[in-house]
């Protein structure tokens, strides 16, 4: 068994580890409001439900962010150590995860915009900044508008449980690279000043 020398530490920019950290800690949020939300006092469950819209629509905004950061600041190389099977993994991985952070508040969007009493309830960001819903769903004809407002909900749901699974699957990934491959997974992600080269 030889020993091989070990790679320099490659370190996301100090931009992308927050960006991910902060999603990450707003989705957890969310998770919780949307499991959590009808357990609720009645007076509570209509600001916990506007919450998790606010949320929601924050993250969409920094996972877009997110997105063009990324494609400007290519991030570090995976080691050199990962098997190819799992380097192939990881970025199916990160494809998958792109996708349902943005499916998930974008479905919570439509579902909304396709809500029957949404007249009633104006959408607003953290209660301060006005929203709009959209058109094309919020003017369908109220019958097909419950049945769409069904669909959308489903599909939000579903979404949900793909990006536990999927999150789940990443944070799994990373303990064992970092505890059993022995690799400074968490360093690469980890926010603060890069260490002197």
């Amino acid at each position: 068994m030889h020993s091989h020398r070990p790679e320099p530490l490659r370190r996301y920019s100090r931009v992308a580890a927050t960006l991910h950290w902060l999603i990450a800690a707003l989705i957890a949020i969310n998770v919780t409001l949307g499991f959590t939300a009808e357990l609720f006092p009645d007076a509570w469950i209509r600001p916990a439900i506007d919450l998790h819209k606010s949320v929601g629509f924050t993250v969409l905004g920094l996972v877009l962010l997110r997105i063009l950061w990324r494609l400007s600041h290519p991030p570090p190389p995976l080691p050199r150590s990962y098997p190819r099977l799992e380097r192939i993994g990881a970025h199916a991985a990160h494809i998958a995860l792109y996708g349902l952070i943005l499916l998930l508040p974008i479905s919570g969007w439509m579902h909304d915009s396709a809500f029957k009493d949404a007249a009633a309830h104006p959408l607003q960001i953290f209660w301060i900044i006005p929203w709009f819903r959209i058109g094309a769903l919020a003017h369908l004809e109220p019958a097909t508008k419950e049945v769409v407002h069904g669909q959308l909900f489903a599909l939000h749901v579903w979404a949900g449980y793909a990006l536990y699974a999927l999150v789940a699957l990443h944070i799994l990934a990373a303990l064992k690279h970092q505890f059993i491959d022995r690799e400074p997974e968490f360093q690469r992600m980890r926010i603060g000043r890069p260490p002197a080269t």
